[in-house]
């Protein structure tokens, strides 16, 4: 082990890597199917952005915050949209293909408006 700069490196063949590590908090931070789709595509489509939060200690912290919004939304998206359209449990217990159906739809449509509002921004 070196010390340069205040930054731990351990001494690899020839080499000296910098011992990095994620501050605790954001190692302990998992990410759900809307976190992991914002994370992709920040690091390929905003990768200024990807490795500024990725240097500050903030990416999976920003994720999350994704993650939690996006969730709250595809729930009240759901509950709105069945309301809206009348698939209520009186359909699914009289026609459940037509409700199983149905609710695909909205489910299909509320990814997809998530998608554009808060995922691929």
């Amino acid at each position: 082990m070196s010390n340069k700069n205040s930054i731990q490196y351990r001494s690899v063949g020839d080499y000296l890597i910098p011992n990095l590590s994620l501050p605790t908090e954001e190692a302990n931070i998992t990410l759900g199917k809307w976190g992991m789709l914002h994370k992709n595509y920040l690091e390929k489509h905003c990768r200024v952005l990807f490795n500024l939060l990725l240097t500050q200690g903030k990416l999976y912290q920003h994720c999350a915050e994704i993650e939690n919004q996006a969730r709250d939304m595809f729930d009240t998206l759901i509950v709105q949209m069945k309301k809206t359209e009348g698939v209520t449990e009186q359909l699914k217990e009289a026609n459940q293909l037509e409700w199983v159906c149905r609710m695909q739809n909205i489910e299909s449509r509320a990814n997809e408006i998530i998608g554009k509002e808060l995922i691929y921004v």
